[in-house]
């Protein structure tokens, strides 16, 4: 388990055993073509996996081929994950394959610009004192995936609103989680918030897409919520102060 722990730890070996995945039974030359590395830097690699039992070497006159071996992967999976994770795990893949799917509409997407980094942005996304300064409520959690995630008010009460399950984690970039009621598991049909981080120069390109919304009404409050919430938090990040009154409170026709 070790050499294999140890195989798998380089991203350049990810990449080579990626490589195979898709073309099984490779060539030298064909490696190093495919990943642009030098013959000397992906023999290095080749045998650390081999070593591993992660690939096989079949030689053939003067050349030799290379293929995968899943096994040692099986063993990790059916002693570290099977066991423990798997029903959790497959309600969580079956969420993000549901949210991945092709829409012809997304229930709800909403873009703002925000003269802000990557880290910063996410910072306000994750930490609860930020989160309670510009949007009235706490959002607490681990931020793992498949931790809880709870919407609790600012008032002292550590009473939760709203919370759910989060399921992807890609700091600075990629925040995945459930909404509804605090505590409630997430299921395939989920109501379902991704947060996307994009920076370009100075600014930074954050995209809220909610999907999943079980009624028109939800639909609604989500079009007026998200907007007041981002801009809330856009005030805060460029100016140090959120907006003089709470823009959700703002009535849907003046």
């Amino acid at each position: 388990m070790d050499l294999v722990f140890k195989a798998l730890a380089d991203p350049t070996r990810r990449r080579l055993l990626d490589s195979l995945r898709e073309e099984d039974g490779q060539t030298l030359g064909r490696l190093c073509s495919r990943l642009e590395m030098t013959r000397q830097s992906v023999t290095q690699h080749l045998e650390v996996l081999r070593e591993a039992n992660l690939i096989s070497v079949v030689r053939r006159g003067r050349e030799r081929w290379h293929y995968l071996n899943p096994v040692p992967i099986h063993e990790l999976q059916q002693r570290w994950i099977a066991p423990f994770e798997q029903p959790r795990l497959g309600v969580l893949d079956a969420i993000r394959r549901q949210a991945e799917e092709p829409r012809m509409k997304p229930d709800f997407v909403y873009v703002t610009y925000i003269h802000a980094t990557p880290e910063r942005v996410w910072e306000a996304l994750t930490d609860a004192d930020l989160t309670g300064a510009y949007w009235g409520h706490s959002n607490v959690s681990d931020w793992r995936p498949g931790s809880p995630w709870e919407h609790r008010r600012v008032d002292g009460s550590e009473v939760a609103d709203a919370g759910g399950v989060v399921l992807e984690v890609e700091p600075p970039r990629r925040l995945v989680m459930t909404f509804g009621e605090a505590g409630a598991p997430a299921k395939p049909d989920s109501s379902t918030v991704t947060f996307l981080v994009e920076p370009y120069h100075d600014i930074v390109r954050l995209t809220v897409t909610h999907v999943n919304l079980a009624t028109d009404d939800d639909l609604a409050a989500v079009s007026l919520g998200w907007p007041a919430v981002m801009a809330n938090l856009k005030s805060l990040l460029e100016t140090g102060r959120v907006l003089p009154q709470a823009p959700w409170e703002v009535p849907a026709t003046l």
